[in-house]
């Protein structure tokens, strides 16, 4: 099992897609590794941004090299200290942003390494919101570009408090220290970028291939539902295939085949989501894996594959319903 980073909370469960009358579908995935939540009942106050003291990088020093980074000097800045160590040319970061990014951790005052994501080869992709991650991060990448190296040091403050973290070795009076590269940013307004694919099955729905951030159409034929699972790029990506253990970043819409009533949208809600493979309902877990990041992807789910007889309440859903997506795969997470 892919061991998360230490900088997350564990999330809240998608509702409208969470598998039912499995055993094990509101089990966690969150490894060997501590997914702390925010603490306290109030968020710290912003801290001022300096620009140092911090230790040197003396090797690695290149975008999305891993790199080492020296022992701080003296005493750490009481305020977040932050420095654009290579400013990139892309998207600004705002926050509540999902960010996509590898990254190097580290205690001030041994250079102990807690954690990376260069070693397991599979960047951190998560939302810069409060209770998501600590708040040294949300305050030192708010406006910074994708494509940069930012490092910064986070005083207990804006860490993990007090209270440090045990399972990383982190004491309640660590300063910390960060390199991240920034490799992309979404948000609401994200959409699939991938090279359209003729839609030429008349007896299959037609999606939009739009990519503005807006929700696509879904044009259903005058035809017979599919009995079995349909999967079909829309638009493919060029990114790495979901595996089936993986969590993804979608935006999605949602329509009943008979009579195409919208029932659930993340462009409806303004919120991009994100899920395991394991926590959904079969057709959806069925029907990403093997699928590209960048890709939109026309899932068509039976009733055996969905929710069958038993559709989540105030969902819409009538029984022994196919449904129909529409899934933009932003990030495998």
């Amino acid at each position: 099992m892919r061991r998360r980073s230490l900088l997350i909370a564990v999330p809240a469960g998608l509702v409208t897609l969470a598998a039912c009358g499995d055993e094990d579908s509101g089990s966690s995935n969150a490894g060997d590794s501590a997914t702390p939540e925010a603490s306290g009942t109030s968020a710290p106050p912003p801290p001022k941004i300096v620009d140092g003291p911090l230790p040197a990088i003396t090797a690695g020093t290149k975008f999305d090299e891993k790199p080492t980074v020296a022992k701080g000097s003296g005493e750490p800045s009481k305020d977040l200290a932050v420095k654009t160590v290579i400013a990139g040319g892309g998207k600004a970061i705002a926050e509540n942003d999902f960010v996509s990014a590898n990254y190097l951790g580290q205690i001030w005052e041994s250079a102990k390494v807690f954690d990376n994501s260069y070693d397991r080869k599979t960047p951190l992709v998560i939302q810069l919101a409060q209770g998501s991650i600590i708040d040294g991060w949300r305050y030192a990448l708010t406006g910074k570009k994708t494509g940069s190296r930012v490092q910064f040091s986070v005083p207990p403050t804006w860490g993990y408090g007090e209270q440090g973290n045990e399972q990383a070795g982190i004491k309640g009076s660590d300063t910390l220290v960060f390199v991240v590269d920034v490799q992309d940013t979404f948000n609401a307004k994200s959409s699939a970028k991938g090279k359209e694919v003729p839609q030429d099955d008349a007896a299959l729905p037609k999606v939009g291939t739009n990519t503005d951030g807006k929700a696509p159409s879904i044009e259903l034929p005058k035809a017979d539902a599919p009995k079995k699972l349909v999967a079909e790029y829309v638009l493919e990506g060029d990114g790495a295939e979901v595996g089936a253990q993986d969590s993804v970043l979608v935006q999605y819409k949602g329509v009943v085949w008979d009579g195409g009533k919208e029932f659930d949208s993340t462009y409806g809600r303004k919120q991009l989501t994100s899920f395991s493979l394991q926590q959904v309902v079969k057709g959806w877990s069925q029907g990403l894996t093997g699928k590209k990041v960048g890709s939109r992807v026309l899932i068509v789910i039976p009733p055996d594959l969905g929710y069958g007889d038993s559709p989540p309440e105030g969902s819409g859903i009538e029984k022994d319903s196919t449904l129909v997506f529409s899934v933009d795969i932003l990030a495998k997470m």
